[in-house]
């Protein structure tokens, strides 16, 4: 496959512009430079592509059939350059600093710590949306995210926050139904409710020295209160933070089956594109972030 060598930049900017304005003397204003410099632009650009794009008459300009097919592809690859420029601009020179998270992990870890992130960077703001999904950090804006898994995201680097401690529980009427559980090996039988990568129960079992006969099954969930609400309505025994349901359990809406359990391979991570790792905002940001985390108490880990 012979790759096409990309024609000059400075006459593919002359070309978009003559042919929006379909006025080489409007393409020399806005460009900056005489209509010489700009009708030689073009000619470069025909030859170096073997084609005609203009049809030149005594008063003006004409695209040619190639030309009009050519411009929609320049313009777009202008406006993509424009954009990705705004974007690496702001994200650069902003004081702003957008973190993703799940609404869980804000509300019960990351809010109630940021006004010492506040105190220690006043020039930072944070701005934080929320959200399950994994991010795209070359479109969505976010500059970090905060992710549960196992830290392995291709292209990104993950820094360990949080070990995971988890409780298995389940809703009254399934512990009626089913007896309340004399062990942890009891509960490999009963009917579950999963995390989204359905990874949760299998690392419990392990944890507890249990191999699993089979993979366990089960509708799973996205969203940590969407599970939980699975649970209260008795769909099966869900694996949930236990920060999370201590209410719960306290008001007896919940039923602990077992005690808790940390499952290191399971965690939080501060997750963001390597190459702006040593970016300012991003670096104090990181360095407090792990610092706040030293100083959890391990049991309130959030998930």
């Amino acid at each position: 496959m012979i790759e096409a060598k990309i024609p000059p930049l400075n006459a593919l900017r002359a070309f978009e512009a003559a042919a929006r304005h379909l006025s080489v003397k409007d393409a020399a204003e806005e460009l900056c430079v005489t209509p010489g410099a700009v009708s030689q632009m073009l000619k470069v650009l025909e030859q170096h592509l073997g084609v005609r794009l203009f049809v030149r008459v005594n008063r003006g300009i004409f695209l040619t059939d190639v030309g009009r097919d050519y411009l929609p592809p320049v313009r777009n690859a202008f406006r993509q350059i424009a954009d990705a420029s705004r974007r690496v601009a702001a994200a650069t020179d902003s004081g702003v600093l957008t973190v993703s998270a799940t609404s869980f992990f804000a509300s019960a870890w990351l809010v109630p710590r940021m006004a010492s992130f506040r105190d220690r960077h006043p020039e930072i703001d944070l701005q934080v949306v929320t959200s399950n999904a994994l991010v795209d950090f070359s479109r969505s804006g976010v500059d970090v995210a905060f992710r549960h898994g196992y830290g392995h995201y291709p292209g990104l680097r993950s820094d360990h926050v949080l070990a995971v401690a988890m409780v298995p529980v389940a809703a009254p009427s399934l512990v009626e139904r089913l007896g309340r559980p004399a062990g942890p090996a009891a509960l490999a039988t009963w009917p579950k409710v999963q995390d989204a990568d359905r990874k949760g129960w299998s690392l419990w079992l392990q944890t507890n020295d249990m191999a699993e006969a089979t993979l366990p099954t089960g509708p799973s969930f996205d969203d940590t209160a969407l599970l939980q609400q699975a649970v209260l309505a008795g769909l099966g025994a869900g694996l949930l933070p236990a920060a999370m349901v201590a209410p719960e359990i306290e008001a007896g809406r919940l039923v602990q089956l077992a005690s808790e359990t940390h499952i290191e391979a399971f965690a939080y991570y501060l997750v963001y594109p390597e190459a702006k790792a040593e970016q300012p905002k991003i670096a104090a940001f990181r360095e407090w972030v792990l610092e706040a985390a030293r100083a959890s108490a391990v049991g309130s880990h959030p998930r």
